[in-house]
């Protein structure tokens, strides 16, 4: 069993499993990371960034570079679109894979470059909002970026400055292997990846070329996210990937099926461990409620599902206690409709309290009813709002601050010291997100919200669950200096990184086989001569054959009888006669064969006559 490491990113793990002569993929996350070293792409052109200074490299004389970098405030970005770090693509042949797994929908922004234009014919499994909240994220980050041409492989795009990247300042210039960055892919080739999507329920038992059986259980973390358990007849293997044990909207992690494994792969903890969510969301409240009540609006810039939800419930209620329920909540992106709506028919998917509100029967989330009462509006984009009011709350992406609605809220409240943005997604250093934004005279709030197990949980987790061997990211190894947070366990651990290969001592002892017709009914058992219990047992002449991970015992094109089998320990008083028989000494103590075939003949012919057989 071999484990394989294809992202640098362990909050979007993509790693991959040689299981049963299986290749199994768990996950393919995309690194966004590399985004941050571009330019925002406004959804309206912007005088600013059209006008800031073109960057060159001291002592560099190349036309070739001309125009692909500019500078602002001292910081130096790619003046073209935005790219992506896809998994590795070197290391395991995508082609040969035979299943991937997806635990949620955080984690499968990749899943277009693996199976797309790759040779891939194996099957993709998913939780129903697992697959339906990661098309909101793919279709909405695939229509930001197509308008402005930044999908595909086509088009105009800076890429002279990758092979002049040692010679730029920081932190371009440690950016990781930029020429493996890409673009994000096409509509089409997302609408591709997507069909071949197969939807599995929680607890649903998927057979895996009849090698495994794969099962996903609730994770904790978010709607339809899910832990996956591998079994075969004799081992056992547990994927943990955003698993969470707060009280949130997702329906709780279940622990009980993860105990016990051979193997548990542990990835996607929090990024924020020294920020506790609860504080993180009340510090928002207090944030948002101080910056409106001054007469400003707040901008945050967040995914089009997740966190979102638990924001508008709770955001929601603060502002009606603090008496500014007037104040207009806006969601805008190309999915907020479709992602809203989604949400509120989930209910085999939420906790038990959001359950017991269908069944009153009320929607399990009360952005509906805030957007009967008019308090909550949702469009599009920006210009479908002909009546924005101001102060507001303003939901709208990206993260990153790169493409999105609300990039070009920022251009316009960024001169502004009335308004604030406020950051609640984990993924994205805030800084650095603001960096080709500066100077930035409106406020900048840090609440990162991220419900993912922290650390000190990872290690109670570990330690309930018992596995014999436990598989992680390098980043959650202990080694990184005294206080660094780490998960440490009193199992064998095995650490992997990017692009490497680690093998687990979890080693097959048997493999359950099944045996054909022909020989079952040929085979006649006799009971074992001293056998406990009844052993009863059969000579058998068969050929063993192994098919698309099954055994199977099956007659032999010639049928050939069968030698006796052999058995017990021999008696010593027979084993005396028998020599004597054959001619040995009655007191001789050692038998000298000397190269002679008669003498080893006579020994097995006594050997087998004190030897219980069948």
């Amino acid at each position: 069993m071999k484990l394989y490491c294809l992202s640098s990113d362990a909050a979007k793990p993509c790693f991959v499993l040689s299981f049963k002569e299986l290749l199994i993929m768990l996950d393919c996350g995309l690194s966004a990371h590399s985004v941050l070293n571009f330019l925002p792409l406004p959804p309206v052109p912007s005088t600013r960034l059209a006008s800031l200074p073109t960057y060159t490299p001291p002592h560099i004389n190349d036309p070739l570079l001309e125009g692909e970098l500019k500078e602002c405030c001292g910081r130096v970005f790619v003046d073209s679109v935005p790219e992506f770090c896809p998994p590795l693509d070197k290391v395991v042949d995508f082609s040969q894979l035979d299943v991937i797994l997806i635990s949620n929908y955080t984690c499968m922004m990749a899943l277009p470059f693996i199976t797309e234009e790759t040779g891939f014919k194996g099957q993709v499994y998913a939780t129903e909002p697992t697959l339906q909240i990661g098309r909101f994220y793919l279709e909405e980050l695939s229509e930001w970026l197509s308008e402005g041409g930044a999908t595909g492989e086509g088009g105009p795009g800076a890429r002279r400055w990758k092979e002049l990247v040692h010679l730029l300042p920081p932190p371009l210039a440690q950016a990781v292997r930029p020429r493996a960055w890409r673009r994000l892919f096409s509509a089409a080739a997302l609408a591709r990846s997507l069909a071949r999507v197969r939807v599995v329920g929680y607890d649903e038992r998927v057979d895996l070329y009849g090698a495994l059986d794969a099962t996903a259980v609730s994770s904790g973390f978010c709607l339809g996210s899910a832990n996956w358990v591998l079994r075969s007849a004799h081992e056992k293997v547990a994927y943990v990937s955003g698993s969470s044990t707060l009280t949130t909207h997702p329906r709780p992690i279940n622990q009980a099926a993860l105990r016990g494994a051979d193997l548990l792969v542990l990835a996607a903890l929090t990024q924020t461990p020294a920020h506790n969510p609860d504080h993180m969301l009340g510090d928002l409240c207090v944030h948002a409620a101080l910056t409106l009540r001054s007469g400003g609006s707040v901008l945050l810039p967040v995914y089009p599902s997740g966190v979102l939800y638990d924001l508008l419930e709770c955001l929601s209620a603060h502002l009606e206690g603090a008496g500014l329920g007037g104040v207009p909540l806006y969601v805008i992106s190309p999915v907020a409709d479709a992602s809203l709506a989604y949400s509120n028919i989930l209910a085999e998917w939420v906790s038990g309290g959001k359950q017991a509100r269908v069944a009153l029967p009320e929607e399990p989330f009360p952005h509906a009813a805030l957007a009967r009462a008019g308090r909550l509006r949702h469009a599009k984009a920006l210009h479908h709002l002909p009546d924005f009011r101001q102060p507001c709350v303003v939901f709208a992406g990206h993260p990153s601050l790169r493409f999105g609605a609300a990039v070009h809220l920022l251009e316009l409240w960024a001169s502004n010291p009335a308004h604030a943005v406020i950051f609640t997604e984990p993924d994205f250093p805030y800084v650095e997100a603001l960096a080709p934004f500066q100077p930035l005279a409106m406020k900048a709030f840090h609440c990162p919200i991220d419900t993912s197990l922290n650390y000190s949980q990872a290690n109670k987790l570990v330690r309930e669950l018992r596995p014999r061997e436990l598989a992680l990211p390098e980043q959650y190894a202990a080694g990184g200096g005294a206080g660094r947070p780490h998960v440490g366990a009193d199992v064998p651990t095995v650490v992997v990184k990017r692009g490497a290969a680690k093998a687990a001592t979890v080693r097959r002892r048997a493999a359950r086989g099944t045996l054909c017709g022909t020989l079952a009914a040929r085979a006649v058992p006799r009971e074992v001569a001293g056998g406990s219990g009844g052993l009863r047992a059969a000579p058998l002449a068969a050929e063993l054959r192994v098919r698309d991970a099954r055994v199977e015992l099956v007659a032999p094109p010639a049928p050939a009888r069968a030698a006796p089998l052999h058995w017990s320990s021999p008696d010593v008083e027979a084993l005396v006669r028998a020599l004597a028989r054959e001619g040995g000494g009655p007191h001789a103590t050692h038998v000298f064969c000397e190269g002679r075939p008669d003498v080893r003949q006579a020994l097995r012919r006594a050997l087998a006559a004190c030897l219980p057989h069948v």
